[in-house]
């Protein structure tokens, strides 16, 4: 803490004890990256159908058709094109990760490392012992790398939205490359526009636009990327059945996950999916995010006491935003007082170590809500 704060500090109150005044306060206080907010609706809803639903047989239609609902309308959302298809499976990202080194990588990866999560596919891929040394191209927190196209690649690892850091990158295709492009879009789906056209693997897990909670993950597929699970499933490479991915195509494909999957989450996932679907699609559900950071972003930009962490405009995320604050000002104070005031999860990510605060703007955050936010951070910073 910096000499002046420490003084400012013992010449006030505890800074926890400061009320932030209720008009000013967001109506909803969750900012999490992850679980995020959920919204009421959805809560409603599972609630209404708990009777017939939970504690039932994820084998039986009831549920298989809850399966189905998801895909379909993820395919509706993401506007798939033919032959492209909807896989999940228990376990989360993380798992996925694991099992694309099996069924995804044939011989050699190419990465992008730009913060805590697109080095995690990294790891996994370098510790895999039956496929080649991935390429690692890596770049500064706060930026993103480029791809570079590679014969001896045949999978390109993006990360649409770095979660730690609060960047984003455009999807799209290396040029010439005959590679899969694989995304992990953990933090993105359904809060960042994409064209499918530059994918061939697109994978996340619901807990944070998709407002339910973690422990699935869902691919979208291209044929060229289901033609490769299937190849490498006939071969001799051996694979755990649990991050096999041509089993959990072939339970996809019959509205079911290998291993039995947590009702509620899928219930949860559904009803945002058809929020999406029923407003607009994924133009609605981008277009809240894309308001919320245009909030965000204008606000730090006029502040005199915060700024955005990602300079580069075109590259600030627009479902994380990453804002640093001034030397004199105690990010960490500020995210203590926020908590004492309803208002939650707003930390900076633990290892990057900034001075800052992390805010989620994911589309179940309603954008007046961010305004409020940044309404009660001057509020706490004029206290302070």
């Amino acid at each position: 803490m910096a000499p002046f704060q420490s003084v400012m500090y013992k010449s006030m109150t505890s800074p926890e004890s400061i009320i932030i005044p209720a008009h000013l306060l967001p109506r909803d206080g969750r900012f999490g990256a992850g679980p995020s907010k959920v919204r009421a609706a959805q809560l409603d809803a599972l609630v209404a159908d708990a009777p017939t639903y939970m504690g039932t047989s994820h084998r039986q239609s009831r549920v298989k058709n809850k399966v189905g609902e998801v895909r379909d309308g993820l395919r509706t959302l993401f506007t798939l094109p033919e032959g492209y298809e909807v896989l999940l499976g228990n376990g989360g990202t993380t798992a996925f990760w694991d099992a694309a080194t099996f069924h995804l990588i044939e011989s050699r990866s190419q990465h992008l490392n730009f913060g805590e999560f697109s080095s995690k596919f990294t790891t996994a891929a370098t510790l895999a012992p039956h496929i080649g040394t991935p390429e690692v191209i890596s770049s500064e927190p706060g930026t993103h790398p480029s791809p570079v196209t590679r014969d001896d690649v045949d999978l390109y690892a993006f990360t649409h939205n770095e979660t730690s850091t609060g960047v984003q990158m455009a999807i799209r295709r290396p040029e010439n490359a005959t590679g899969l492009v694989a995304v992990d879009a953990t933090s993105a789906a359904g809060g960042l526009l994409v064209d499918p056209k530059q994918f061939d693997c697109y994978y996340f897990a619901p807990q944070k636009s998709f407002a339910s909670d973690g422990g699935l993950w869902l691919a979208l597929c291209s044929p060229l990327a289901i033609e490769r699970i299937e190849r490498l499933a006939a071969s001799s490479r051996w694979t755990p059945e649990f991050l096999n991915l041509k089993t959990a195509l072939d339970n996809s494909r019959l509205n079911q996950t290998y291993n039995t999957p947590a009702l509620a989450t899928i219930h949860l996932l559904a009803s945002q999916i058809n929020w999406f679907n029923e407003n607009g699609g994924l133009a609605f559900s981008a277009g809240r995010s894309s308001r919320s950071a245009e909030i965000l972003y204008t606000w730090a930009e006029e502040s005199d006491f915060a700024t955005p962490f990602v300079r580069n405009a075109s590259e600030r995320s627009q479902v994380i935003g990453t804002i640093d604050f001034a030397e004199d000002i105690d990010a960490s104070v500020i995210a203590k007082v926020l908590r004492a005031n309803g208002v939650v999860d707003t930390e900076p990510y633990r290892k990057l170590g900034r001075n800052q605060l992390r805010i989620a703007m994911f589309p179940a955050v309603d954008p007046e809500d961010v305004a409020s936010l940044c309404a009660s951070i001057n509020y706490i910073v004029g206290s302070l």
